[in-house]
């Protein structure tokens, strides 16, 4: 079976604007091979829940996972029994109790603080100097590691983002994501042995240090650049549509389902197998188009339409599904909503810049590089 349309696809289009070209997968080649990918690309909304909910067939525990080769297993990239051991522990402080008692408070004081910081200017670039910030710190909050503030916390995950890039272009490891895991490694040590509650690493029973180090680096990654996505790109939804924070709760999902901040997810398969009319082989690489599921017409009417009232936003798919969902997502929807309900309660005349770009971008993490935003 040739699959012509996989062929034609290039990562300029997944990183700039890959929705025609994911549309035209769904509708003829849902299940592709994609050379570019060198991997199957899954972009249809039943086949991508088939694919997150079955891990015996579609893994995340392979060799080539880059993530785990820079900072070891994780819940991230193990499944079945030594997933759950991974995860359970981390499972407490973020539902929605501990959500709202530990971090709701501390979200809405700094989105004051940050806004009030920039409103006294009339333009601000919203990204760097507001979603940015509030999701480094929410996640350093959240860590609670000992001897590193939120700034300390950004360069280790810049570091670690850069290494795991590296590894997955075919390198190593970089030495300063090197450095930067053993930085994160020994203020780990020091929160453990501080016996800090607050950390959410601390009640890690059962995992061993180097395991808690993992970890923290997959809350990094789960926690920073998804949710300043999140922020970024809603707020650009709601300027572009004029819906306002109204309806504010759909509004999330909606804008979760049109551009999802986490575009795709990899897996591997662990044998032989039949999807959407292609024959997949042992071993090899299934990425799921997150992207291309949300905007399936067989569950989303006018796919391609920002609809604050959209009755089955949820069924974005945007968190992930199966074994994998997103463990911080009610964390994630808590920091979007009440960012962005201050942002526009203390600045209503908040409107895009329109002498500046701000398309999305990023073949994985799916955000505008600058979102310029005035309300002089």
């Amino acid at each position: 079976m040739t699959f012509p349309i996989g062929a034609e696809v290039t990562l300029a289009q997944l990183d700039t604007d890959p929705h025609p070209a994911l549309a035209r997968l769904r509708a003829t080649e849902p299940v592709s091979w994609l050379p570019v990918l060198n991997g199957w690309l899954v972009t249809r909304h039943d086949l991508a829940l088939r694919v997150m909910r079955d891990p015996e067939a579609f893994t995340v525990d392979d060799p080539r996972f880059s993530t785990a080769r820079v900072v070891g297993p994780s819940m991230l990239s193990t499944d079945g029994a030594a997933h759950a051991r991974h995860r359970d522990p981390f499972v407490p402080p973020f539902r929605p109790a501990p959500v709202r008692d530990r971090f709701a408070g501390y979200v809405s004081s700094l989105a004051a603080e940050l806004v009030s910081g920039f409103a006294p200017a009339g333009a601000v670039e919203l990204r760097s100097a507001y979603a940015g910030p509030l999701a480094v710190a929410v996640v350093a909050d959240a860590l609670g590691l000992a001897g590193a503030d939120a700034a300390t916390v950004l360069s280790w995950y810049e570091a670690i983002v850069e290494s795991v890039s590296a590894v997955t272009a075919g390198g190593t490891p970089t030495g300063t994501g090197v450095v930067a895991v053993d930085a994160l490694r020994a203020a780990v040590s020091r929160t453990l042995a501080s016996g800090d509650v607050r950390s959410v690493l601390v009640a890690a029973d059962g995992l061993t240090e180097d395991e808690v180090v993992s970890n923290a680096a997959v809350l990094m990654f789960g926690g920073i650049d998804t949710t300043a996505g999140m922020i970024t790109n809603l707020v650009r939804h709601l300027l572009l549509s004029g819906a306002g924070p109204a309806e504010l709760s759909n509004a999330i999902e909606e804008s979760m389902r049109l551009e999802p901040a986490a575009a795709v997810i990899d897996r591997y398969a662990t044998h032989d197998l039949s999807l959407g009319g292609a024959e997949i082989g042992a071993g090899d690489l299934v990425v799921v188009s997150i992207a291309g599921a949300n905007r399936d017409p067989a569950v989303f009417a006018d796919p391609d339409r920002f609809d604050v009232a959209r009755p089955n936003a949820r069924q974005h798919l945007a968190f992930a599904q199966g074994p994998h969902f997103c463990l911080g997502a009610r964390l994630a929807r808590t920091e979007t909503e009440l960012s962005v309900r201050e942002l526009f309660d203390r600045l209503p005349a908040l409107r895009l810049d329109p002498a500046q770009p701000h398309e999305p971008r990023g073949l994985v993490f799916r955000k505008p590089p600058e979102l310029h935003v005035r309300w002089d």
